[in-house]
């Protein structure tokens, strides 16, 4: 058994505050594979101080800081789940070695990493670690593959939609491209399951030298296949036969009431540093984000069947939008207002419509005519 089963690309503060966090919590009661080895996969020695903490038994801390059932609750959880932090280029060798044994590799990778790097196929014999996650990832599934190692479950969280089954194909096309043995290509597309999840949490801000600031909520959601098994058991961790119900949850309740908020941000004349925890504290602003919410979303997700499953997101995300911990600035949530708006109001529209063509929303109807008219 390797020492590390949990090999996991990306120092962000979000895994530090959600997987890393679940995985020190299931250990505490017996119920997670093992320790975390965690690779800073830009290859950047200046996160050297971040690494060396990582390598600290005592752990580092999560500062949990928000609201439970509508009570302010600050508290600190010392996170002694992950025992080592490599450096991409300087412990290349060591990086190979745990990849050889670890039985999850989660990523949590830069907005660009799924981007393909220009440049010739991938070596796969080569000594140090090409450019591009996709890339970086082939080689070490081969050298997974070559040694006799059995297949991993590949784990993304990046927010893209169909996660796993995008960097599925981004890293089949490469060894396609390097000219990969087909028996590797059948173990590739046989043997190793790449996940597709959802992850959900705010991690308002990051601690130094590690450790991060997160709010109370947390969902990591993944879609059942054949294959799958878990790095550890936790409550926040739901295993479901499809992703799209809490896809659509985020998305048309969540992000579009964040939608609603900016439209009344940018009507009121955008005043300087206003925030949605601000926007929650006056009476008017919140009443009518929750008429929104009550006569028209919950309707449309009554007419969808997930009815009760919204009712309760709802209530989850206004006391998250209220968090007294949290300055989330208006101003950052209207940054391309017309394309969120789209997404987030006339997607959910269209969406119900297909089933019930007379849902009335005259307000999510007036703030999308006003941001497609840009004003």
């Amino acid at each position: 058994m390797s020492d590390f089963p949990i090999l996991q690309f990306g120092t962000s503060r979000f895994l530090q505050a959600h997987v890393d966090l679940f995985v020190h919590e299931a250990a505490e009661a017996g119920q997670a594979a093992g320790p975390v080895a965690i690779v800073a996969s830009s290859g950047d020695g200046g996160r050297r101080g971040r690494l060396a903490a990582f390598d600290d038994p005592a752990g580092y801390p999560v500062e949990i800081r928000g609201l439970e059932a509508g009570v302010p609750v600050e508290r600190t959880v010392r996170v002694r789940s992950v025992r080592r932090g490599l450096d991409l280029v300087a412990d290349w060798d060591e990086v190979r070695a745990v990849a050889a044994g670890a039985a999850f590799w989660i990523s949590n990778v830069s907005e660009g990493g799924y981007r393909l790097a220009d440049g010739p196929p991938v070596d796969l014999d080569a000594a140090t670690p090409p450019a591009g996650f996709p890339a970086r990832l082939l080689m070490l599934l081969h050298h997974r593959w070559r040694v006799g190692g059995p297949a991993p479950v590949v784990m993304p969280t990046e927010l893209v939609r169909r996660n796993g089954e995008v960097l599925h194909g981004l890293v089949r096309g490469l060894a396609v491209a390097a000219g990969a043995p087909a028996a590797f290509l059948d173990w590739l597309d046989r043997d190793c399951v790449f996940v597709v999840g959802l992850v959900d949490r705010i991690v308002s801000a990051p601690l130094e030298p590690a450790g991060a600031v997160a709010e109370p909520y947390a969902l990591w959601a993944i879609e059942r296949r054949p294959g799958l098994s878990l790095p550890c058991e936790h409550p926040a961790i739901v295993v479901a036969d499809a992703l799209e119900p809490f896809e659509r949850l985020k998305l048309h309740i969540l992000n579009l009431g964040h939608t609603v908020l900016a439209h009344g941000w940018r009507a009121a004349g955008r005043p300087e540093g206003a925030t949605v925890r601000a926007a929650m504290a006056d009476p008017a602003t919140r009443a009518h984000l929750e008429a929104v919410y009550r006569d028209e979303v919950l309707p449309g997700f009554s007419a969808r069947g997930l009815g009760a499953e919204a009712e309760a997101y709802v209530a989850t995300t206004l006391e998250r939008f209220a968090n007294p911990f949290l300055d989330h600035r208006l101003a950052d949530i209207a940054v391309n207002h017309g394309e969120k708006a789209e997404r987030r109001i006339a997607d959910f529209l269209a969406w119900v419509r297909a089933v019930h063509s007379f849902h009335l929303a005259p307000e999510l109807e007036n703030v999308l005519h006003i941001a497609r008219e840009g004003t």
